[in-house]
């Protein structure tokens, strides 16, 4: 691998264990929810292809790899970051960054205070979420401050550790983001817009690929090589429009309608 690597940053949320009930039994929450065996297979067949797992942080700090990477990272804080994916991360080794929603900590279902300081004691990179996971686009000035940098200056005194990476939840942003962000200390900041990036523009937008409920080795695959790139961008277009037209609350009553 030389200097402009493009890579792959796989995005999951919460796992799921047998008998474990969900944070949230929303359709449109569930379809992101990816049994704990899965997620396993999909980082055995990350090992088997010769790919090494690492965090955002490490993907920026060390933009040269001789061995091909893929970025995990995990959004919410759901307590199955520390009870279910980091045992399975740790016998690959391999990295990640759990993006955690300061609000969300200690209610039913998501890290409490003192698990989220024990997911960072794992060697996992700690990433913010925002404060409330309100939609950034949103949001007036004040409050975009709240969910950036309050956010960030909470998250660190309740983990013990820096937090260097940022996620826009639910895939909204816009231009006030990225500047606040870098105001703020960030390194990075992470969207849910199908792409690969490049190491040699990690200042930038980071863009995901969003794993899905029951999703196929052979969808898994694609994802992995972005052979499926040009068919997601094309429905992000088209989800872009809707959104444009509808608005964010309309859009999301219109799809929880659809889904459910």
């Amino acid at each position: 691998m030389g200097a402009r690597d493009h890579t792959v940053f796989l995005m999951y949320h919460e796992l799921q264990r047998p008998g474990r009930p969900l944070c949230s039994a929303d359709p449109g929450y569930v379809r992101y929810v990816v049994e704990e065996t899965e997620f396993r297979a999909q980082l055995s067949r990350m090992a088997e292809r010769g790919m090494r797992g690492v965090s955002v942080s490490d993907w920026i700090d060390h933009p040269i790899s001789a061995q091909q990477r893929v970025v995990l990272t995990f959004d919410d804080g759901c307590e199955t970051d520390l009870i279910a994916a980091a045992p399975i991360l740790r016998e690959y080794g391999f990295g990640a960054t759990c993006y955690l929603t300061v609000d969300f900590l200690e209610r039913p279902g998501f890290l409490s205070h003192a698990q989220a300081r024990e997911l960072a004691e794992t060697g996992i990179e700690i990433g913010c979420h925002s404060m409330t996971h309100a939609f950034l686009s949103d949001v007036d000035d004040a409050a975009l401050r709240r969910e950036v940098v309050e956010a960030k200056d909470r998250l660190e005194q309740i983990c013990g550790t820096s937090v260097r990476s940022f996620s826009c939840p639910g895939g909204r942003y816009d231009a006030r983001v990225l500047p606040l962000a870098r105001q703020a200390g960030y390194d990075s900041v992470t969207t849910s817009d199908a792409t690969r990036n490049s190491s040699d523009r990690p200042a930038g937008l980071l863009g995901r690929m969003a794993i899905m409920q029951h999703m196929s080795m052979s969808d898994f695959d694609a994802t992995l090589s972005a052979r499926d790139l040009d068919a997601k961008r094309t429905r992000e277009t088209l989800l872009r429009v809707a959104k444009s037209i509808l608005g964010n609350t309309l859009y999301e009553r219109v799809r929880a309608r659809l889904l459910g």
